[in-house]
C-alpha cells in the first residue's frame, strides 16, 4: 500500500494559471512605462545641464584660446620688440664702439705723431744745441791753448833692408825670380828706364810684362820722378820680368825706408820660390814617365 508520507519530494508542481500570468504581464508594462518616463525626464533635465557645461566649456576654451592668443601676440610683440631694440641697441653700439675706436686711432696716431714729432724736434733742438756749444766752445778760447793736431802715423819701417846705396847716392838691389837674376839701380831723374842697354818696350814686347814692371813705382808715386837702370840674365822673360819688379822694389826701399809699408802690402818685397822641379833618373822630365810596356 502507499501512503501520502511516502510520496516521493520531487512530485511536479502545479502550473500558475492564465489570469496570474496575465496580471504578472500587465505589472511588468506598467513598471516599463514608468522606467521610460522617468529615464525621458532624467534626459530632459539632463539636456540643459549638456548644454550649460557645453556653454562653460565653450566660454573657457574661448577664454583660453583668447588668453593663449593673447599671450602669443604679446611674446611674438615682445620678441619682435626685443629683436629691433636688440637691432636698433646692436647698431647703436657697433657705431658707437666704430667712433669709439676711431677716436681712440685717432688719438693713438695723433699722440704717436705728437711724440714723434716732439722726438725729432728734440733730437733737432739737441743737435742744434750741441753744434752751438761747439761754436761756442770753439769761439770761446781766450784764456786756453789751442787744440794740439794729431801727428801723422808714421809709416812702418823696415826690419831688414836688402837693398843699399852707394858712395855716389844711388840705390842698388837685386832680384831673383826662377833662374833669372836682375841687378837694378834707381837714381833722381825723368823717369827713363833701361834694360840691357835697351827700352823697356823694345825689350818686353807683352804689355802685361810692362805693366808688372811699373806696378812698384806707381805703388810708390816715384813713377817718373826716378831712372832705373837694369841688367838681367838668365831664365825667360816672364822669370826676368819677376827678378826686375823685385830688384826695384829693393832699390826703392833702400832709397827711402817709408816706401816699405805700400811696398810690403802690395807683394813686391816678397821672393817667388817657384821653381822647376829638376828632372830624375828613370823619368823622361821631373815625373812624367816614360810609355809602360808590359812585355
Amino acid at each position: 500500500m502507499i501512503f501520502d508520507d511516502d510520496a516521493p519530494e520531487s512530485a511536479e508542481t502545479p502550473e500558475p494559471s492564465e489570469e496570474a500570468t496575465e496580471e504578472e504581464a500587465a505589472e511588468e508594462t506598467t513598471e516599463e512605462t514608468v522606467d521610460e518616463a522617468e529615464a525621458s525626464e532624467d534626459e530632459a533635465g539632463e539636456e540643459p545641464a549638456a548644454e550649460e557645461a557645453a556653454e562653460e566649456s565653450g566660454e573657457e576654451t574661448a577664454e583660453e584660446s583668447g588668453e593663449e592668443s593673447a599671450e602669443e601676440s604679446s611674446e611674438e610683440t615682445a620678441e619682435e620688440s626685443s629683436e629691433e631694440t636688440a637691432e636698433d641697441s646692436g647698431e647703436e653700439t657697433a657705431e658707437e664702439s666704430s667712433e669709439e675706436t676711431a677716436e681712440e686711432s685717432g688719438e693713438e696716431t695723433a699722440e704717436e705723431s705728437s711724440e714723434e714729432t716732439a722726438e725729432e724736434s728734440g733730437e733737432e733742438s739737441a743737435e742744434e744745441s750741441s753744434e752751438e756749444t761747439a761754436e761756442e766752445g770753439s769761439e770761446l778760447t781766450l784764456g786756453e791753448s789751442a787744440p794740439e793736431e794729431e801727428e801723422p802715423r808714421r809709416p812702418r819701417q823696415p826690419v831688414l833692408i836688402r837693398g843699399k846705396i852707394d858712395r855716389h847716392g844711388v840705390a842698388i838691389g837685386t832680384g831673383r825670380r826662377k833662374t833669372s837674376v836682375a841687378r837694378v839701380r834707381i837714381i833722381d831723374g825723368d823717369g827713363a828706364m833701361t834694360i840691357n842697354g835697351r827700352v823697356l818696350d823694345d825689350y818686353f814686347q807683352i804689355e802685361r810684362d810692362r805693366l808688372l814692371i811699373e806696378a812698384p813705382l806707381k805703388a810708390t808715386e816715384m813713377y817718373g820722378s826716378v831712372d832705373v837702370w837694369v841688367r838681367v840674365n838668365g831664365g825667360g822673360l816672364t822669370g826676368q820680368a819677376g827678378a826686375i819688379v823685385l830688384g826695384i822694389a829693393r832699390a826703392l826701399q833702400a832709397k827711402n825706408p817709408d816706401l816699405h809699408e805700400a811696398l810690403s802690402d802690395g807683394g813686391y818685397l816678397t821672393r817667388d820660390g817657384r821653381m822647376v822641379e829638376r828632372k830624375k833618373y828613370g823619368y823622361k822630365k821631373a815625373r812624367k814617365s816614360f810609355q809602360f810596356s808590359k812585355r
